[in-house]
């Protein structure tokens, strides 16, 4: 193996281990597959719960190279392979998931389908930071809600990372948009263009006065157990559709169905884990870049700037709660 065939990348040994700068092999391309010279490798709460080893969700033994999200550039194409060129700069949810090496190293082979051109008016660094929280949102929102124009939609956690992408999407089709939050993301969800209410107030009390005690007709929740919950109550009579990242635990749908609503399930990861569906990843990021051209939605990163060498500091700001926006490590 020489320098030329080598490529740096951070590895977890154990559960709860460092990340470990080391030198490896750089992969190959197969069939169907594209090489992509990693640019920036865009961190989610899920690379932090695998590094703990308590995501077996994901499938991702350890040891292993995290990183699910990628910009990058295209360096080769493998068997069968048409529609990019080396150089083309390109973006996608990719890696780090089902024994795939993840995207904190400076290349990583990937499945074609899942690849989309980056947008012209971000750069590697921004569109790193979000394909995962993009493309969750879009299935929620898009695939299984139909939102479209005259709606009123609710977003649990308006100011994190699904939450301030949702508000931005449901905004930019139409939709008139509240999004639960902190104080202090007040500013935050409104300068996204959203009816501020806060995670203190009763449900009760928000329906009324945005919705004159009917419901929303979509709620979106990005935060999961009791807020589930609440969801279920915050769906409009009749016609509300509930949307959960997060519907994990046990939930009784009485309120739901009291209310003649309906629930809706996303789980993201699907197409990496069963190789089924990367088509359509592709093709919503595709169809948000084209939002993101328009200036439609935009990604919050965290001002700070990592690498390589710092990347551990980046996941402890995220596994602390600490970051304020997306985290990403340029490689």
């Amino acid at each position: 193996m020489t320098d030329s065939l080598e490529m740096r990348a951070l590895i977890v040994d154990s559960a709860n281990g460092p990340l470990r700068l080391t030198s490896m092999q750089r992969p190959e391309p197969a069939a169907g597959q594209v090489l992509v010279r990693i640019k920036a490798s865009g961190l989610n709460p899920l690379d932090g719960k695998i590094r703990a080893g308590q995501a077996a969700h994901a499938k991702q033994p350890l040891p292993a190279v995290l990183g699910i999200d990628l910009a990058g550039v295209v360096d080769a194409l493998g068997e069968g392979v048409s529609g990019w060129v080396p150089g083309d700069e390109v973006y996608a949810m990719a890696t780090g998931i089902g024994g795939a090496q993840g995207s904190l190293a400076e290349y990583a082979v990937v499945d074609a389908r899942l690849l989309a051109p980056k947008p012209r008016n971000l750069s590697l660094r921004e569109a790193a930071g979000l394909p995962l929280v993009l493309i969750t949102a879009w299935e929620g929102l898009v695939d299984r809600a139909r939102v479209r124009a005259g709606q009123k939609v609710l977003i649990h956690g308006g100011a994190g990372g699904v939450g301030h992408v949702a508000v931005q999407l449901a905004r930019a089709l139409g939709a008139e948009v509240f999004a639960i939050g902190s104080a202090r993301h007040q500013a935050l969800i409104e300068g996204f263009g959203a009816t501020f209410i806060d995670r203190n107030a009763l449900v009760e009390d928000y329906v009324a006065e945005h919705t004159g005690g009917e419901g929303f007709d979509i709620v979106y929740d990005t935060v999961g157990g009791a807020t589930l919950d609440a969801s279920f109550k915050a769906a409009r009579v009749y016609h509300g559709h509930v949307v959960s990242c997060l519907g994990w635990g046990q939930h009784s749908l009485a309120p739901l169905s009291f209310r003649g609503a309906s629930y809706s399930g996303v789980f993201t990861l699907l197409p990496l884990l069963t190789g089924k569906g990367g088509d359509h990843h592709g093709q919503i990021l595709r169809k948000a870049g084209q939002l993101i051209e328009a200036g439609k939605l935009k990604p919050l990163l965290d001002p700070r700037q990592f690498t390589l060498h710092t990347a551990e500091a980046a996941l402890e700001l995220l596994e602390s709660g600490a970051a304020q926006g997306r985290m990403v490590v340029e490689i």
